[in-house]
């Protein structure tokens, strides 16, 4: 006995010898050869490793997403090339794991055993984030910052991916069969039903009413107190379009869409809605750019020219005269190309990196990460936007789970783009009400201090902000902040984010003092939205 009780510890002991830990201060400069000496052995890594491509029989994981290189910066910009990089190095193959992971799902203290340099079996580890699970509890409307809001708007742009319900089986478009319809019916509802928006814009519905009606009396069944609505449309042509629906309660077109068939018909489209409740308008372009093929480049550049055409003719109708536009949906391109940065000359504001700096994403092939589903604004209109976010249920899903593929009939890859989602609080009155100041001498210590002016009408000044690593890591979430205290005295309230301030919310804490380095931060107040680097020393 005393014998066996040896050998079982001498035994323990080289298993606990065996457990290397692997920690690098800057992973981006690693590459596979970091695991070479521990082939054979087992490893732990000390920093948490991500997802970025579960479309095989193995994940792939790494210590940060692959982004696409134009959706990080302009080619040969000093972005790309770091993204081109990170990209090359620390990408290992991890089989073993028995349960389903999406990608942009983390694992804390990853232990596996080094096959190879670049091959990892599994044995270990928490996951953490971006669950089925989260998205399932995610409150929509907390994405945009417009929970309990009931002046607010939430616009959504969803690709449906060719939901069409005539000819099924005889057109390259479309489910194959009734059945299959069935089942896509279910899925793209069940999207649909989550997300509850006050307007659509879809992208790759078939032309003609049949498809848009059976989307609105499904929505209305599901919600008795909405009233969605849609334009009609007399084709009876089996091909694609771009179209809306919208809660008649809530607002009202001013006409019926303007469109250019530039390149594609029916794919470019842009009305105005008036909010019923406060007199606003605002101008919505939904739309769905050529198919991202090699040498089709300029026409999509085309396109972006003709819809800032479109825009500039009609907003000078009499009946609409509102320079508010909200440009949405499915563009093919990655935002460093010309036809974005064609919308971003005209004076567009790039919604996606306007509150997420460049870790936003709609869109995952090849395990490459970007967006390619837009939300770009003017100015006015962007000084009304409490937030956006693309809801992902779709991008980081393995295509399994499509409707012809699986007899899966949750919301759950629906559609191969993520839904993308603003948040509006229209009022043509507002103006920039938050001039963050930060101190210095605090910087790098325990805390950063900012401020807002608020009015005596305000009974609790209401703050959201949410913090970024330059390289896209979000550091803190979204957090909601509040100032308690005579609310009439004094009208600039002080935050600092700091461990010691009792108005910091205890979730906030644990990611304070932040460490030296350059952020992005961005600060919500009452419809406003405003970005600030912030370098902390």
């Amino acid at each position: 006995m005393k014998r066996c009780f040896s050998l079982l510890l001498l035994f323990v002991s080289v298993s606990l010898w065996a457990q290397v830990h692997i920690t690098m201060e800057d992973p981006s400069t690693w590459s596979s050869e970091v695991l070479r000496p521990y082939v054979g052995q087992t490893v732990i890594f000390d920093i948490p490793m991500i997802v970025s491509s579960n479309k095989s029989s193995s994940l792939t994981v790494s210590p940060w997403r692959r982004f696409e290189l134009l959706n990080q910066g302009v080619a040969g910009s000093e972005a790309y090339n770091e993204a081109l990089r990170v990209n090359n190095s620390c990408m290992f193959s991890l089989s073993g794991v028995s349960d389903y992971h999406r990608c942009g799902e983390k694992i804390i203290g990853l232990t596996v055993s080094v096959t190879s340099p670049t091959k990892l079996t599994w044995i270990d580890g928490t996951w953490s984030g971006n669950t089925r699970t989260d998205m399932l509890n995610t409150d929509v409307r907390e994405l945009v910052n417009i929970a309990g809001c009931d002046s607010c708007l939430l616009v959504c742009a969803f690709n449906v991916e060719n939901y069409f319900v005539r000819n099924l089986g005889k057109s390259y478009l479309g489910a194959n069969s009734y059945e299959d319809h069935q089942k896509q019916r279910t899925k793209i509802q069940a999207a649909l039903q989550k997300i509850n928006a006050d307007i659509f814009g879809f992208c790759e519905l078939e032309q003609g009413d049949d498809a848009i009606q059976e989307i609105v009396n499904d929505l209305n069944k599901a919600f008795p107190s909405r009233n969605y609505r849609y334009f009609h449309d007399a084709s009876k042509e089996t091909n694609q379009k771009s179209d809306y629906i919208y809660d008649a309660n809530l607002v009202e077109p001013i006409g019926t869409p303007a469109g250019t068939n530039e390149e594609v018909q029916n794919r470019k489209k842009i009305v105005c809605f008036r909010q019923l409740k406060t007199g606003e308008r605002f101008n919505f372009s939904i739309n769905h750019f050529k198919a991202m093929n090699t040498g089709d480049e300029y026409r999509r550049v085309n396109e972006a020219k003709a819809i800032i055409k479109l825009y500039n003719s009609y907003r000078q109708n009499r009946n609409v005269r509102d320079d508010d536009v909200l440009f949405m949906g499915d563009m093919n391109c990655y935002p460093f190309t010309e036809p974005i940065q064609v919308l971003t000359d005209n004076g567009m504001i790039d919604l996606h990196r306007a509150f997420h700096a460049d870790s936003s994403y709609s869109y995952v092939h090849s395990g490459y990460t970007a967006y390619i589903d837009h939300a770009l604004c003017n100015e006015t209109l962007y000084r009304q936007v409490t937030g956006m976010s693309a809801f992902h249920i779709n991008s980081d899903e393995d295509d399994a789970y499509t409707y012809d593929k699986s007899e899966d009939k949750t919301m759950f890859r629906c559609s191969d783009h993520d839904p993308v989602l603003v948040g509006l609080r229209l009022d043509s009155t507002l103006s920039n009400p938050i001039e963050p100041y930060f101190n210095s001498d605090d910087m790098g210590k325990d805390s950063v201090t900012f401020y807002c002016v608020y009015t005596p009408f305000d009974s609790v000044p209401l703050v959201y902000f949410d913090i970024y690593s330059i390289n896209g890591f979000q550091v803190c979430p979204p957090t909601k902040i509040t100032y308690e205290g005579d609310m009439f005295e004094e009208h600039t309230k002080y935050y600092t984010l700091s461990s010691s301030n009792p108005n910091i919310p205890a979730e906030l804490k644990r990611f304070l003092p932040l460490p030296p380095g350059m952020y992005v931060l961005h600060f919500y107040y009452k419809g406003t939205v405003t970005s600030h680097k912030l370098i902390v020393r």
